[in-house]
């Protein structure tokens, strides 16, 4: 129903042109762990509403939730076949075959961007359509004039959705030097209220990271952002127990080399940084070879605009913590990735376009 084409006089008026969409062919599609049944429905859908047949391969860590998916789709009376699912403990031995085969016509990928540029490689002998969900480094712009109150709120939710492994989580936040001061203590006190523990736990906030090396890795970096003369407002480490949990983190007073002002943190850990105007805080906010998304809170309009056209990033969040929306086209630029899914656009990924020059004589 959403599948648009055009019928119209040709500009020298002899013929007509008639624009199709036409199904790109046999789909593969490989979703990450840390939003497991969402990132299936996100690519299955637009596909099988294409008119594609797929081939689904869940992350290694969380295939429990794409086989229930499938289930449901069978049991909503989907025809064997048109959605297949393999699941595996090398990715690699199982997508690279597939991806080789003639068959295959459109890879959809979201996961880390180390990942998406072998994948892209790979693809490229097959000269296979590919859409590429990759990494993110977002950075939260706090102006003199900000509400600080929903700058704060903003932030919560920019930072602490799925306890900060998300692609969309804020990374790095820059706030004016007039408020710097008030909008991390007060983050601070937000976030160290939070409590972790386990999902079992009605009252708990914040659950365990994926595993002991990304726990491991959150560490580090905020090891080396403490060695660097960063100080710790609330957090600063693991979670002693079993488990992998790690807490709440706001980082004052971080150094520009700081590691985690240049990697993705993907865990509740929040670095503030000041700035004095715009332009500094644009040119820190585009400092990075990843351009997924970008917040701002400012009250003055105008200025939210024009920091729109000047962010390098494929979307952006005024005033708002949250910008993924399934009506919405999700996705970024630079090692970010690029394609779009959600919205009208995301239909588009898997579709080709067809033309047909009519003569009516």
């Amino acid at each position: 129903m959403r599948i648009e084409g055009r019928y119209g006089l040709a500009p020298d008026g002899g013929s007509r042109l008639l624009v199709t969409k036409a199904p790109v062919g046999p789909c593969l599609l490989i979703t990450p762990w840390n939003f497991p049944l969402a990132m299936g429905t996100r690519k299955i859908g637009p596909a099988l509403a294409a008119g594609c047949t797929v081939v689904v391969k869940p992350a290694q860590q969380t295939p429990l939730s794409m086989l229930a998916l499938v289930d449901i789709l069978i049991e909503c009376g989907l025809p064997d076949g048109v959605v297949n699912l393999i699941t595996s403990s090398s990715a690699s031995r199982v997508m690279d075959p597939l991806i080789a085969d003639p068959r295959s016509r459109k890879l959809s990928f979201t996961g880390s961007t180390e990942v998406g540029r072998r994948l892209v490689a790979g693809a490229a002998p097959g000269l296979l359509r590919v859409s590429m969900e990759l990494g993110g480094n977002a950075p939260f712009l706090v102006f003199e004039d900000a509400d600080l109150e929903r700058a704060v709120e903003g932030a919560v939710i920019a930072k602490m959705r799925n306890g900060g492994e998300a692609c969309t989580a804020a990374n790095r936040f820059y706030a004016h030097a007039s408020v710097a001061e008030e909008f991390a203590a007060r983050l601070a006190e937000r976030l160290g209220a939070l409590r972790v523990g386990r999902g079992t736990d009605s009252e708990v906030d914040v659950g365990p990271l994926i595993d002991a090396e990304q726990r491991d890795k959150v560490g580090s970096l905020v090891g080396d952002a403490l060695a660097g003369g960063a100080a710790a407002l609330t957090g600063g480490g693991p979670v002693e127990g079993a488990g992998y949990f790690y807490e709440p983190t706001v980082l004052s007073r971080v150094r520009a080399d700081a590691r985690l002002l240049d990697e993705e943190i993907f865990g509740p850990v929040a670095a503030v940084v000041s700035f004095d105007d715009e332009d500094e805080a644009v040119a820190a906010a585009n400092d990075t070879e990843y351009g997924l998304v970008a917040y701002v809170f400012t009250r003055d309009l105008e200025r939210g605009l024009r920091l729109v056209d000047r962010l390098d990033t494929g979307m952006v969040g005024l005033n708002r913590g949250l910008v993924s929306n399934p009506a919405a086209p999700f996705g970024g630029v630079k090692a970010s990735g690029f394609g779009r899914e959600g919205g009208r656009e995301g239909i588009e990924e898997y579709l080709d376009t067809k033309y047909v020059a009519v003569d009516l004589g």
